[in-house]
């Protein structure tokens, strides 16, 4: 069985990953696959030097990834034609790495799972929700990002009634670590529950 995980920026995706992990579930995640598909050597990186300009590359020729962020965030043609080129060859990691995962459900993470049309592939899609001023206020304090971009990066994603709406769970991840290990050990519970009165 499929889990999609998603949630926006500053929501706590990635701790809520870690645990589902620290509780023996296969994690697949696409912001690893987004990296793993641009890494020196490989064709997709040319493709972006070529179309952005070598200033997106670093001193080693690895991708600047705030340079190019820069560049996408405020171009929606510039961000589109990333996508076009990146998402393919993510989907077909992403693939691959789901079909060799070995527990007994695995989870695939990702913050665009609702734009990217990979809620299609899970049999249950579980949202971690925070206000969007917790997620500004998160991301500013983790990233040292200004206000601005992180509601650029807020307004490229999904809003937040969107991944609600396609949600089968929502985690709601407002108060401390503790609070969210709890809520995802009692999904984790469903979730095995699930897998077991259906089987895939």
């Amino acid at each position: 069985m499929l889990i999609g995980l998603t949630g926006g920026i500053g929501s706590g995706k990635s701790a809520a990953a870690e645990h589902f992990q620290t509780l023996g579930i296969d994690v697949v995640d696409a912001d690893l696959a987004s990296r793993a598909v641009v890494e020196a050597g490989q064709p997709a990186l040319a493709e972006i030097a070529e179309h952005f300009g070598a200033d997106i590359l670093d001193d080693h020729g690895r991708l600047d990834r705030a340079a190019l962020r820069s560049k996408v965030f405020s171009n929606v043609a510039e961000r589109k034609w990333l996508q076009n080129l990146l998402h393919p060859l993510i989907n077909n990691y992403l693939v691959e790495q789901v079909a060799n995962a070995q527990s007994d459900y695995c989870l695939l993470v990702n913050p665009l799972l609702i734009e990217s049309g990979q809620q299609r592939w899970c049999d249950v899609v579980v949202v971690v929700d925070v206000a969007v001023a917790t997620q500004i206020n998160r991301t500013m304090a983790r990233d040292d990002n200004t206000r601005e971009q992180v509601q650029a990066i807020i307004d490229a994603q999904a809003s937040r009634e969107r991944r609600l709406e396609a949600a089968d769970y929502v985690v709601t991840n407002d108060q401390d670590l503790d609070f969210l290990h709890s809520q995802i050990n009692i999904l984790h519970s469903n979730l095995l529950q699930r897998c077991q009165t259906h089987p895939e």
